[in-house]
């Protein structure tokens, strides 16, 4: 109970906070977090790009610019889709892998 009282005495002071994170560790730490969240972005903006890319997206943009005729063709239009969804986590899983194979190659 005392320590917490005197840590948040001590983090609540302008100065305190600043000598902290002048210091090397709080640095470091900052850098490396500040990595991690680029690296994150960049990774989500690739997954979007390939997402948007892909066939099932087109496909299915394709698809619902028409008007189903009924609702046997609106059947046929979905396991359309589906084909295509079950191509492309394919192709995504393999290229996760090659990637990674990649990776081990490299160290």
């Amino acid at each position: 109970m005392v320590l917490r009282y005197f840590l948040s005495a001590l983090i609540n002071k302008a100065q305190v906070v600043e000598k902290l994170s002048e210091s090397l560790p709080v640095r470091g730490a900052a850098k490396l977090t500040a990595r991690a969240v680029l690296k994150a972005q960049e990774a989500g903006k690739e997954a979007a790009g390939r997402a948007l890319r892909s066939r099932t997206v087109q496909q299915i943009r394709e698809e619902t610019a028409e008007v189903p005729g009924g609702l046997g063709e609106l059947g046929q239009k979905v396991r359309r889709i589906q084909r295509s969804l079950l191509e492309d986590l394919k192709d995504g899983t393999r290229d996760m892998t090659r990637s990674r194979q990649i990776k081990h190659k490299r160290k």
